[in-house]
């Protein structure tokens, strides 16, 4: 298998210019690029989030070796030009990962990789940003070791198939530490008393969901911290922000329940009394950055706290 990607790939991705019906912001992935004529039509930065890479392919519809590796993640979805084979846009993502000094640790298709147990385990972007057919994909994880060439990085890409179109997802986990974004109940209680409003961006959710992850727990504990020892705060407002990506109903309900789940941990874990919260979510109507690149958008994505 390998000897035949290797013969029907001509390398022809590269870190070409983003084309005009790329997603605003988006960017290809140094050493990596796109297959030639793709478009971009999912792109997402996380300064810092979770990916489970897997090593080997499923047995029994179980994970034999599921890694888990945390750092920077940039999950970017492409569209095939026409004409476009599933087998020779994966080829050609194999060769040039392998290029870019990627140690191939799977790669798969279907049936070999696990089926619909496999594709289920395996984390996208969502419809119409990546279209995923369980039943036709192939997959590929890699890990390039730290170095010249930077810190340690892991990549896995996906390829599948919308009817006659061909999606790709490449998605790059550079290694970091995760860097300490939490404000204290001090600093809530100041920019309460301020500005009526402080911005949080410890409170962490995946991507499209709106359940608490548990890495929340340190800046909820402060939220309680600040309205335990303060008598005063009464009432105080959560409101959930979004960026620009996805349309406005979506962003407004996603962030609506964004605020609720937060509200609901601070009641059933920390033990405030439900009646001093009220939540809302204003999606994507209150930026404080520009949407258009992703240093803006990740300051958009947060949780704030208001007094009225």
């Amino acid at each position: 298998m390998k000897g035949l990607l290797i013969a029907l790939s001509f390398l022809v991705l590269a870190s070409a210019p983003a084309a005009a019906a790329d997603v605003k912001g988006a960017a290809d992935y140094p050493g990596i690029g796109r297959f030639a004529g793709s478009e971009v039509t999912g792109y997402e930065v996380r300064d810092f989030d979770a990916e489970v890479v897997q090593a080997t392919a499923f047995k029994q519809g179980k994970p034999v070796d599921a890694r888990t590796v945390q750092g920077k993640v940039t999950r970017i979805a492409y569209k095939a030009p026409d004409g476009a084979s599933m087998l020779e846009v994966f080829a050609n993502y194999r060769n040039k990962a392998a290029a870019a000094g990627f140690e191939i640790l799977l790669d798969c298709e279907t049936d070999v990789c696990g089926g619909m147990d496999f594709a289920a385990a395996v984390r996208l972007l969502p419809i119409p940003q990546m279209w995923f057919d369980g039943f036709n994909y192939r997959y590929l994880s890699a890990r390039r070791r730290a170095g010249a060439s930077g810190p340690e990085a892991w990549v896995v890409v996906v390829t599948s198939q919308n009817n006659d179109t061909v999606y790709t997802q490449a998605t790059v986990v550079e290694l970091g530490a995760l860097e300490n974004k939490m404000i204290d109940a001090a600093a809530m209680k100041k920019g309460l008393k301020e500005e009526g409003r402080i911005a949080l961006y410890g409170v962490y959710f995946d991507t499209a969901k709106a359940d608490v992850k548990p890495e929340s727990a340190p800046t909820l504990a402060e939220i309680a911290k600040l309205l335990k020892g303060d008598g005063s705060l009464t009432t105080v407002y959560i409101v959930g922000h979004t960026d620009s990506q996805g349309g406005y109903d979506y962003n407004i309900d996603l962030s609506r329940r964004r605020a609720a789940a937060i509200a609901a941990e601070l009641v059933s874990k920390h033990g405030v009394a439900a009646g001093r919260l009220k939540t809302a979510g204003v999606g994507f109507l209150a930026p404080i950055a520009s949407n258009a690149t992703e240093d803006g958008r990740a300051l958009n994505r947060r949780t704030e706290l208001v007094v009225p």
